[in-house]
């Protein structure tokens, strides 16, 4: 292969610790197989929609220098919104960063050591299309994702069952007006209640709101 200075891995994951072991596990493996000398991986835990990310920004920014070669297990583990994936890998084209993507085995091939013209460009030609299809996968995915999830969050509270804008009740409204009560009594203040529930002040009044709210709608039946 060609001159090559230093090695790196990327890997983003926004879901569990498993998921992002498994793509730092692929890189290794890789590296390995190919006697590559990898000097470290660079990780985040955070969602693909943007490229603001703490250890992708040191590594663009502070790390990877001309003639290094960037691993990244799978095209959506670099991000998910086609256009900025586009524009990154314009950056490293333009600054003469390698990127490899393990799901796309098109892009391990280096076409610095092929000496046929009409084979880089055949392999060029063909990375370009993989990327692009999967960058346009990657993105339907991500946005199909947040979709289900909206209406996922819609239809609980529709049903009651979520508050606050997709936070699950601290507790039922029964166990509330239990509590509630040694409070009317005077027995404790309303502040020592939300730190013995553990429950913001916002959150202790809107119970108080609906605990209310009920009592009124009961009255009216008598």
């Amino acid at each position: 292969m060609g001159l090559i200075y230093l090695i790196y891995g990327y890997n983003r994951i926004s879901t569990t610790q498993q998921h992002l072991e498994r793509g730092e596990k692929s890189i290794r493996d890789f590296c390995l197989s190919r006697n590559y000398d990898l000097k470290t991986i660079y990780q985040d835990k955070v969602s693909g929609k943007n490229f603001s990310r703490p250890r992708y920004t040191v590594l663009k920014e502070d790390v990877l220098r001309d003639g290094d070669i960037l691993i990244v297990p799978e095209l959506d583990r670099l991000g998910r919104n086609k256009a900025a994936i586009v524009e990154e890998l314009k950056y490293f084209k333009e600054n003469n960063i390698r990127v490899i993507f393990l799901d796309i085995p098109t892009t391990a091939v280096d076409t610095a050591s092929l000496s046929d013209e009409l084979s880089k460009l055949l392999i060029d030609t063909v990375n370009s299309i993989l990327i692009e299809l999967c960058a346009v996968q990657a993105e339907s995915e991500y946005n199909r994702s947040k979709k289900r999830q909206a209406e996922g969050i819609e239809a609980k509270k529709a049903r009651g069952e979520w508050q606050d804008y997709g936070r699950p009740r601290a507790m039922s409204l029964s166990d509330f007006a239990q509590q509630y009560s040694r409070v009317l009594s005077k027995e404790i203040r309303p502040f020592q209640l939300m730190k013995e529930l553990d429950l913001t002040s916002p959150t202790y009044y809107r119970y108080v709101k609906q605990l209310n709210a009920t009592k009124d709608n009961l009255s009216t039946c008598y």
